[in-house]
């Protein structure tokens, strides 16, 4: 992610004495995405190179984190690929890091696709699926905080930097999604940022699905279609270019109903599911181009890229 925290080198050693993990080697900061700041971290114990990933919180409070990181051990410990935060000596996950919230994870092997095949497709597919029975079995909660009302909340936020035709597209999409019955959707723990990005490979093997920051308890049909949104689009360089592979959709949702079925009301709500994943990460990256948060590395996505998705998807 960004790098809005700076560490210095001092602070980290200071940092990692509560931790078993060995001396500092060296650390490196990770310029990809935009939420939380993130560094690469290489420790020696023992003789042996131990990586990590740290990661400092910029809007989480200590008090929200405890979701996020007990669903990263919990989903660890239940034969999902994902990183397993490193206990403190006190056994806790959280720790504070230049007056904010961090946490050390381990850093999976592999590597994340920029453009997925059919076959990792229908990787994804199974193993959200997965991801999805296991949470019906976690006991915390937490809302969605990226739900319609954030959605219109950012609306207002920003649509005075909006162009005509970006207020009527968001307008009316947000009363075409005032007529899907969301509340009585199959809810359970989703990810609900499960973009490429997010997961790393090793060939057609999934290694780990990682940034878990968003996940919350939703509509998993919600999950499946940001999925399907960034993993089954031909990416292009230009917005207008983006179209989506019906091999990948198909392979991604039959991988996903082999080991969950999706409901009458589900396959009823697919289209504005669609729809809605599209219009949450349009405004997010619009809010994020138009109000930049400033940091020492950053990305800023291109929000035209989702108002392409969400037209194809109005269009259909």
């Amino acid at each position: 992610m960004s790098v809005y925290t700076v560490v210095e080198e001092n602070q980290l050693v200071a940092f990692l004495e509560d931790y078993d993990v060995g001396t500092l080697d060296s650390f490196e900061g990770i310029s990809a995405g935009i939420e939380n700041t993130n560094y690469f971290v290489n420790t020696i114990k023992h003789g042996q190179l131990e990586q990590f990933v740290l990661t400092i919180f910029e809007h989480h409070t200590i008090e929200e984190l405890p979701y996020f990181l007990n669903i990263m051990a919990f989903m660890a410990e239940h034969n999902i690929p994902t990183a397993h935060p490193m206990p403190t000596h006190s056994n806790g996950y959280l720790k504070e890091l230049c007056g904010k919230p961090a946490a050390l994870v381990e850093r999976l092997v592999g590597k994340t696709v920029d453009d997925p095949s059919v076959i990792q497709c229908g990787v994804m597919g199974g193993q959200l699926a997965r991801f999805h029975m296991a949470g019906q079995n976690y006991e915390e909660i937490r809302a969605n905080d990226r739900d319609i009302d954030w959605m219109q909340a950012t609306f207002e936020d920003i649509k005075s930097h909006l162009s005509n035709e970006e207020c009527q597209i968001i307008e009316s999409e947000f009363e075409f999604q005032s007529q899907t019955d969301w509340a009585h959707l199959p809810k359970g723990v989703i990810h609900a940022d499960l973009f490429c990005d997010n997961a790393m490979f090793n060939g057609d093997t999934l290694t780990g699905i990682i940034d878990l920051y968003y996940a919350c308890n939703a509509p998993m049909l919600y999950d499946l279609a940001v999925m399907v949104n960034d993993w089954c689009r031909i990416h292009a360089a230009n917005p207008a270019e983006i179209e989506f592979d019906q091999a990948r959709v198909d392979a991604m949702l039959s991988a996903y109903q082999t080991q969950r079925s999706l409901t009458d009301t589900e396959q009823a709500a697919w289209p504005a599911a669609l729809r809605l994943a599209a219009l949450r990460f349009f405004l997010s990256r619009l809010k994020d181009k138009h109000i930049p948060r400033e940091g020492e590395m950053t990305q800023i996505k291109d929000p035209d890229v989702f108002k392409r998705v969400l037209q194809l998807h109005r269009s259909s």
